[in-house]
């Protein structure tokens, strides 16, 4: 099936009761046992496992060609539960460029813990493969990367770690399944902050990893999902599997309003830069249109010609594009990163970045213009 066939009819869940198309939600959080002590459902109690989350664990292993999937409570614990497949002494590789919460798990959390982590340029694949040591073991990419949207190659990584025995991870949210499948592209592990685009309205907090085989790795993140007890509650799965039947349709348009906002913008006179991959500026553009071929999300950066101070500022001035941090849902976001980031952050202090919504383009682009042209 196609991709916008199967996000629809994956996420189905068939009700028993009163045969809805609609699917249930199931709030218990325990289930009856037999009279053997078995669970004749396959449900225990909801830490370990619900009707919810299984149909859109499903859903999202579909999805991405993966074997087995795993919703939990945040992006950040999705992270998490894959660095705590690694060990006292393992060395973590992580994008110089990237979403800072995430190396901020690995150094300041794991990092006492006995995990060795450092940073390298993810977009030049022999820099990747120069920095790999004895006792790396994950390669986790981020690809695009938060803020700057660069763009690493997946399948040039995956092919060096594959020659070294080492598992590589990617952050796939900024893209979302529809656009770009990780695994396809030789990766071993896919994680998604939920919470984004997959979730497209900025009413829910979750995270998802789905691993290419039911391997080790799937089986000791299924033992840290449970007892970690990172799970996200039924209505959240639900709304998360509803979300997913429009996903399709949703990047199609983010990524249309997107590329048309970055061509505008790149003419404008206040704007010094525009990262965009589908920009044939972007220094990865052509990698960015063989590895998204659909679209190359709706996500964009901006350096504007003004200071970091104006630069904040300027996130306030408009009306449509609302300054929170956050991103992929259904309204335009913007947000200056550096002083979301701290005074440790590589972000350019003129940078701002934008999360386009489903707003019409035309409107959108009215309200940055009027902006940029007070500057």
């Amino acid at each position: 099936m196609k991709k916008e066939t199967l996000a629809i009819h994956s996420t189905n869940l068939k009700d028993e009761t009163a045969a809805s198309i609609a699917a249930p939600i199931f709030l218990s959080t325990t289930f009856e046992r037999s009279e053997d002590g078995s669970y004749p459902k396959g449900h225990m109690y909801a830490r370990n496992s619900s009707p919810n989350r299984d149909v859109l664990e499903k859903a999202l292993a579909a999805l991405e060609g993966g074997a087995k999937a795993f919703a939990l409570g945040s992006g950040l614990a999705a992270v998490n539960a894959v660095f705590q497949c690694l060990k006292s002494g393992d060395h973590l590789l992580m994008p110089s460029v990237g979403y800072y919460a995430s190396y901020k798990l690995a150094e300041e959390i794991l990092g006492p813990w006995g995990l060795q982590v450092s940073q390298v340029d993810m977009t030049d694949v022999d820099a990747v493969k120069n920095a790999i040591q004895p006792n790396t073991k994950l390669i986790w990419i981020e690809s695009p990367a938060n803020p700057m949207l660069s763009v690493s190659d997946i399948a040039g990584i995956c092919q060096i770690a594959r020659n070294s025995g080492i598992k590589v991870g990617v952050d796939n949210t900024l893209a979302s399944p529809i656009l770009q499948n990780p695994i396809a592209l030789g990766a071993d592990i896919v994680m998604h902050a939920t919470t984004k685009y997959i979730g497209g309205h900025s009413d829910i907090l979750g995270g998802a990893v789905i691993l290419k085989e039911n391997d080790e790795w799937a089986q000791r993140i299924q033992r840290v999902q449970i007892l970690m007890g990172a799970t996200p509650n039924p209505l959240d799965c639900y709304l998360l599997a509803r979300g997913l039947k429009t996903l399709p349709l949703r990047m199609k348009e983010h990524s249309k309003n997107a590329a048309i906002l970055a061509e505008k913008l790149e003419s404008h006179p206040a704007v010094e830069k525009v990262h965009y991959p589908g920009l044939p500026s972007h220094p990865q553009h052509d990698l960015a249109l063989k590895q998204m071929p659909f679209g190359q999300s709706g996500m964009i950066a901006i350096q504007l010609k003004a200071s970091e101070n104006a630069t904040q500022k300027f996130a306030s001035t408009l009306t449509l594009f609302q300054q929170a941090t956050s991103l992929g849902g259904v309204e335009s976001l913007i947000e200056h990163r550096k002083s979301i980031e701290g005074p440790q952050s590589n972000t350019p202090g003129n940078l701002l970045r934008l999360s386009v919504g489903l707003e019409h383009v035309d409107d959108l682009w009215d309200d940055l213009n009027a902006a940029l042209n007070k500057l």
